[in-house]
């Protein structure tokens, strides 16, 4: 196959624009598009509507003027905007007491360009983020400074604690019904603001935010056109669940204790490993560059046992244990129930192995975010607690007594109250199947960054690979795949994880134009978007890579400016 790249026209441009957009080809017969959205100018001003939006079961709490300049994206100003906040459906739950509504912000630009953003956020969600719509690295733009209206929320829930998994409800909201309840109060009241409904809606988010933008692709297909979906936890409860078994498996290595996981594999011998990749696989794509282009060519390449030093006479930085090799292997070959089942996915040998983040979710976030999520909102029945209070619950104890194999029962469990299952609630329906997206125009394009710790790329990459199944090998006519090498949890990592795939995303839906790679650049010193302190100091702070759609790959011309996408093209392996 012939290697895809942007004309020099084109990329002369893109450079010449922070170096953050898509390249296209022209629509083909097989690329249907939606009809762009047209701009609309609100003429009123924003307190004129303070009394007059409504929707049902909806209570307006405040619309405001917002000036220009208030808030920025990477120093450029945001344009005016009415701030409206609101929220829906509050009631007090009948099984914990406690008051639950679903919390909103709206923020509607005095120059629309026509088009509606859902900004869905990360983590337990539980509070209302600005709805600005920005993601992937330092963002130097956002949804919001490029005119889309933008609603952010907090998923039905006021506090980010697990506690609220005791309400079947505000179970059902944090999985996919809040979205279903906002989306139509939304257009609503975009309707009454500018007097027309959004011509294009779109969702975007990462991590849970990713998953929430998977399950909309399912659920609510008939609802947008365009899906951005980053780092998508789409089977978020047996990635929690695998990250307690990794903690257990980690506690196995002698010297390791429940206060200090971190003793298992510590950074040094993690930077062993990091080096021993980066030996075996850097030079893959034609280039030594700190970057592992084609990541599936390092899995067959990359061997723990035979590459990285096995210690005789103790532990010194310089090599690996048994002990060590064997923790270590178990976790990224994908943790197993006792019947051999994988309990989440397998994890690929990247640089970024030895990234702050990397530690951070396999040490801690198994104790002090994992095992509060799973215990208390992904398992049937949640754990019992005297009084529902996070307070009275020990996540040590929880995490290194847990059977892993009960764990995986109970996100698949229903009983009593709690009718529908988490790995029911929480993720897409048949993840493979997005033909009402497709057949009425939609497109989706998901990132995922290679060294993501939490949120497998592996997984992701099954995922697009069934889609190509489902659809006799056309997937790419309405979706796209496109990993990030290096990249850890939606950002950071030794990686170019800067970029905007927002605008190739509308201009495919609505232009028909399928992006052939995506430009991403790194973030060095006195970046607008904020310096990636992981950035290591041998590259160009600028540096810039195409992203490349799975399966093509990124690969070296051998004559160009190895700093500079331009000396790259994604070429099929």
């Amino acid at each position: 196959m012939e290697p895809m790249s942007c004309s020099k026209t084109a990329l002369a441009t893109l450079l010449s624009t922070a170096l953050i957009s898509g390249c296209s080809h022209s629509p083909s017969s097989s690329q249907a598009s939606l009809s762009p959205a047209i701009p609309e100018a609100l003429t009123q001003q924003c307190e004129a509507f303070a009394n007059q939006l409504s929707y049902q079961n909806t209570h307006i709490l405040s619309v405001e003027s917002v000036p220009e300049g208030a808030m920025k994206v990477a120093d450029k100003a945001i344009g005016e905007h009415c701030l409206v906040k609101g929220e829906m459906n509050r009631r007090v739950s009948s099984v914990d007491g406690k008051e639950y509504a679903i919390g909103f912000e709206i923020r509607l630009p005095k120059s629309w360009n026509g088009r509606l953003l859902y900004q869905a956020n990360g983590g337990l969600d539980g509070s209302v983020k600005p709805a600005e719509g920005g993601f992937a690295g330092g963002p130097i733009t956002n949804a919001l400074y490029q005119g889309f209206a933008v609603i952010s929320s907090d998923a039905g829930h006021d506090r980010p604690l697990p506690t609220f998994g005791y309400d079947p409800q505000a179970r059902l909201d944090y999985g996919y019904q809040a979205v279903g309840t906002l989306t139509p109060m939304v257009k609503s009241v975009v309707s009454q603001v500018y007097g027309k409904a959004p011509d294009r809606s779109y969702f975007a988010g990462c991590s849970n935010g990713g998953r929430h933008a998977m399950v909309a692709a399912t659920r609510y297909a008939d609802q947008y056109d365009g899906f951005l979906v980053g780092a998508p936890g789409y089977r978020l409860p047996l990635a929690a669940t695998a990250n307690i078994a990794g903690a257990q498996v980690y506690l196995s290595v002698p010297g390791t204790t429940k206060a200090d996981l971190s003793a298992a594999f510590t950074l040094q011998e993690r930077q062993l490993v990091s080096n021993a990749i980066i030996k075996q696989c850097d030079g893959l794509d034609g280039l030594k560059d700190g970057l592992v282009q084609d990541y599936n060519a390092c899995q067959a390449t990359f061997d723990l046992e035979k590459h990285v030093a096995s210690c005789t006479d103790g532990r010194d930085g310089s090599c690996l244990t048994p002990d060590q090799k064997n923790a270590v292997q178990t976790i990224f070959d994908g943790v197993r129930q006792s019947n051999g089942e994988r309990v989440y996915a397998s994890f690929p040998y990247d640089v970024g192995i030895s990234n702050k983040g990397q530690m951070n979710w396999e040490y801690s976030a198994p104790i002090k975010r994992d095992s509060g999520a799973t215990s208390m909102i992904f398992q049937t029945p949640p754990v019992e607690l005297e009084d529902l209070s996070i307070r009275n619950f020990n996540g040590p104890d929880y995490v290194f007594n847990a059977d892993i194999d009960e764990l995986v029962k109970k996100v698949y469990a229903t009983e009593g109250i709690y009718q529908e299952a988490s790995m029911s609630f929480m993720t897409p329906q048949n993840p493979e199947d997005l033909s009402v997206m497709r057949d009425r125009g939609g497109k989706i394009m998901v990132y995922h960054g290679v060294s993501d710790p939490i949120f497998s790329v592996q997984d992701t990459q099954d995922w697009y690979q069934a889609l190509e199944r489902e659809n006799q090998g056309d997937a790419g006519q309405f979706a796209q795949f496109y990993p990030v090498p290096g990249m850890a949890h939606c950002r950071g990592g030794q990686s170019v994880d800067q970029f905007d795939m927002l605008t190739p995303l509308v201009n495919w839906v609505e232009k028909g134009e399928q992006p052939e790679q995506v430009i991403a650049s790194a973030r060095g010193a006195n970046n607008p978007g904020g310096e990636n302190p992981e950035l290591p100091t041998s590259w160009s702070g600028d540096r810039t890579r195409p992203l490349c759609p799975f399966p093509t790959v990124a690969t070296y011309d051998g004559k160009g400016d190895p700093e500079k996408a331009s000396s790259f093209a994604c070429v099929a392996q």
